[in-house]
């Protein structure tokens, strides 16, 4: 996302460590009181519910905008009933920048403080890292930890809610539009992963795309399976609605291949004859294709005419000695595959050119490295992304894209949030 400019953080009451009491709520028969509502409606009727059983003041669903400015009230509810006084869900955005509600997304970690004449519980509503926004509560009294713990649990829950009900509407989607979308635009957001971040075990992984004032082009995109995680980052030559076309014919066949368990170098002659078959004769996607073995970090990687990607070892930046292959689409290519040993505290950093372009050379991609060696993958894209923006004043010239992994080691099947916890998130 689009991360504003830091500014102070406000002055608050943290609460203190989580622990269970004696206190007892039923999350399933807060589950059941969504299962049958209109999916439209599902948000509103957890938060209905959610504020009956803890008699809470207020409850609202918080979700991040497409540029990560701001957060959108998805629904409001005070007591039981709605709040929402006709405005649709864009008319009250909440500013990131410098906020409290910025430090809970970013950090992933629940905060309660005082709040006017009431105390109000901000807690990070989240899917294996995929940070989805806030659920933000407020009581007459301060909440116990027995009640933080489970409005902890009803965030995770309602993120599977959104993820279900978001399917079968685009009341969501339409809400998170800060922007408006091209037809070329609209067509790229559907070629990435539903999903720009996962915490699964042995790795960490977060993708952004930044997208130029004409869309260029460009894809990432990851996938895991019981033994192996691929990735794959495209650029597509051109602009509009060409490089949207050329794109979406690289990732189907891609992905066809992927889900065939093709490896990288089949991927990549399997795109390659497609393009060859079906696109211009002077197009091509230039491309960067993984997949790592989950049991040891053994990684499989070929470079279609694409920037190396960077790795990062014990705070240095290692130069990979890849054999760097003709773009997709090139008649005659076939190709083969480099291998690299990943290691515990790898960071693999994948990006475009968008990030190489002319009016971005200043972009430090380096230095952001180093000075985010320890934050989580999903905050290096967004530094990384904010300061794109600030050097080129929101006018890119190019798409620009990037996709971060850190390794935690081989063999390691841990529950959701132990990748998370190897490296911070503040």
């Amino acid at each position: 996302m689009r991360r504003p400019a830091r500014a102070a953080a406000p002055v608050n009451r943290y609460h203190p460590a989580i622990s269970q009491d004696d206190e007892h709520f039923d999350l399933g028969a807060l589950l059941a009181a969504v299962e049958q509502a209109f999916p439209v409606d599902v948000v509103d009727v957890l938060g209905r519910e959610l504020a009956r059983t803890v008699r809470a003041r207020h409850v609202a669903l918080l979700i991040a905008n497409f540029s990560g400015s701001a957060l959108v009230r998805l629904s409001h509810v005070e007591a039981t009933s709605r709040a929402r006084d006709g405005r649709n869900e864009r008319a009250d955005p909440v500013p990131l920048a410098g906020t409290l509600h910025e430090h809970v997304l970013f950090t992933q970690t629940p905060r309660v403080l005082e709040h006017q004449d009431a105390w109000l519980a901000l807690v990070p509503v989240t899917e294996r890292g995929d940070a989805i926004g806030i659920l933000e509560v407020s009581f007459a009294n301060e909440p116990t930890a027995g009640l933080l713990s489970y409005l902890i649990a009803s965030a995770h829950a309602l993120a599977y809610v959104l993820i279900a009900a978001r399917r079968h509407t685009d009341l969501f989607e339409w809400a998170q539009r800060d922007v408006p979308f091209s037809v070329a635009a609209e067509i790229q957001r559907r070629l990435l992963p539903s999903a720009y971040s996962l915490e699964a075990g042995p790795l960490s992984l977060a993708g952004w795309l930044e997208p130029s004032n004409d869309a260029g082009g460009d894809t990432f995109d990851y996938s895991l399976d019981r033994e192996h995680a691929y990735l794959s980052l495209t650029d597509a030559m051109g602009h509009a609605l060409d490089a949207a076309l050329l794109a979406t014919l690289t990732v189907g066949t891609l992905r066809n291949s992927r889900r065939a368990l093709a490896t990288p170098a089949e991927q990549a002659d399997a795109a390659n004859a497609r393009l060859r078959a079906h696109a211009q004769p002077h197009q091509f996607v230039t491309g960067l294709l993984m997949r790592i073995r989950l049991a040891d970090g053994n990684v499989e990687v070929v470079d279609a005419g694409h920037p190396a990607p960077f790795l990062v070892r014990e705070g240095q930046i290692v130069h990979l000695d890849l054999n760097i292959q003709p773009p997709l689409g090139v008649d005659g290519a076939t190709y083969s595959a480099d291998h690299v040993s990943l290691r515990v505290g790898d960071r693999l950093l994948l990006i475009t050119d968008g990030y190489l372009d002319r009016n971005a050379r200043r972009v430090d991609v380096e230095g952001i490295l180093a000075a985010t060696r320890d934050r989580h993958p999903r905050q290096m894209i967004q530094e990384l992304a904010h300061n794109l923006l600030e050097v080129t004043g929101g006018s890119l010239q190019d798409d620009a894209s990037a996709l971060c992994l850190d390794w935690y080691g081989g063999g390691v099947r841990a529950a959701i949030g132990g990748a998370s916890q190897a490296r911070t998130s503040s």
